[in-house]
């Protein structure tokens, strides 16, 4: 099978096969294509059905490209009529289906939290009653253009789509995908939120409590990932410090951060139900999830400019660099590894920074009490 983005350009300069019919498929219009006979004669056919029955649309230049696509699309619109000639249409499975297949191999192959990001990208932006093999390019973007004014959640459903239709490929469920190659531009975040901005999130988290508050707390306290927070075991916690196992952080590296006062009396508050600090309602090895549902309820009474968790990791940064904490020091509570202590420079210096790391977060510490204490302005409208 030949594919080719087909344009009039292209059509015109097809050359006649030495014998019999050639026919190239559009890459954008699955089962649309142009067949080219040894005479050098040009038509628009539609390939459908399990047999892969061809039906002639019309011929070239008679019939222009533009006039062959709408007239493809609604033959195909017109095969999908009725129930009873859904399943005649391709040899396509359900997008539906299809899905669900995705994400069954998805559980079993990648981490927990990747299964349910994609689980919740496809199923809450992606719908299509056609068989999986009609979907083409401009379904495909109209679904992702209609979050354009969400860059983030455009991006992360983009990658989703695109994950699962080349797993379709390779598991003979499609011929090619019909999602673009795209590149989003990625612009450097640079939110810091503001001493009063960070009051009116920290009283919000001591009034939602556990587990979303008490991980918005923990969050500002520590300026870990989340992700890290929310996987935290009662093993790695001593009485001064955690220490992440190697494999958990994103560097996989073990990583040791000093546990503030404040921190530990939090902690220490958590409910005992088991070795997650966080785990999921009802689960005992699974982590909390529900980070969108949450943030939405957290962030609802808040008069203050958007923000996402990421933001309270870069504005913990920005505090240590105000309270004049050395950018190593500070790297090495973020477990940073492309900073200063990056490359060579990292393979050779095993200092660990604890005596300096402590006094940095004893600072924070003294300087986010003082910060958070009331009372609140008017940045928290009325609960």
């Amino acid at each position: 099978m030949t594919k080719k983005r087909l344009t009039d350009l292209l059509i015109r300069q097809l050359e006649a096969p030495k014998q019999g019919q050639l026919t190239y498929f559009d890459e954008a219009l699955p089962g649309f294509g142009v067949r080219v006979s040894q005479g050098g004669s040009k038509s628009f056919v539609l390939v459908f059905g399990q047999k892969r029955k061809l039906r002639t649309l019309g011929r070239y230049p008679d019939l222009s490209l533009a006039d062959a696509r709408k007239k493809a699309k609604q033959v195909q619109g017109e095969l999908l009529a009725t129930p009873e000639t859904v399943d005649k249409v391709l040899h396509s499975i359900s997008f539906s289906a299809a899905r669900d297949r995705f994400l069954a191999d998805s559980r079993k192959r990648t981490k927990a939290s990747t299964f349910t990001e994609y689980q919740r990208l496809l199923e809450r932006h992606f719908e299509y009653s056609k068989p999986l093999e009609l979907l083409n390019r401009q379904d495909i973007m109209g679904a992702i253009g209609v979050l354009s004014l969400k860059p983030s959640i455009e991006q992360h459903a983009f990658v989703a789509i695109r994950t699962m239709m080349n797993w379709c490929v390779r598991h003979g469920l499609l011929d090619t995908s019909p999602v673009p190659s795209l590149r989003f531009s990625s612009q450097s975040r640079s939110r810091i939120l503001s001493a009063e901005e960070m009051k009116v999130v920290w009283h919000r988290a001591e009034k939602v409590g556990y587990p979303y508050g008490v991980l918005i707390k923990l969050l500002i306290l520590t300026g870990q990932r989340r992700g890290e927070i929310v996987g935290l075991r009662r093993n790695w916690i001593s009485m001064d410090a955690i220490t992440f196992p190697i494999g958990f952080c994103k560097n996989k590296r073990e990583h040791v951060i000093p546990l503030s006062a404040m921190a530990k009396s939090i902690i220490d508050g958590i409910p005992s139900e088991g070795e997650l600090l966080f785990p999921a309602r009802g689960q005992t090895e699974t982590t909390f999830s529900g980070w969108s549902k949450a943030k939405a309820q957290f962030d609802e009474p808040l008069s203050i400019a958007p923000y996402t968790l990421h933001d309270l990791r870069r504005t913990y940064s920005s505090q240590m660099a105000a309270l004049g904490t050395p950018i190593h020091v500070t790297e090495k509570l973020l477990n940073h590894v492309s900073g200063t202590l990056s490359g060579v420079a990292g393979v050779y210096n095993r200092y660990s920074y604890a005596t300096e790391m402590r006094s940095a977060i004893e600072a924070y510490e003294t300087r986010l009490q003082a910060l958070i204490a009331p009372p609140i302005n008017s940045v928290l409208s009325a609960q």
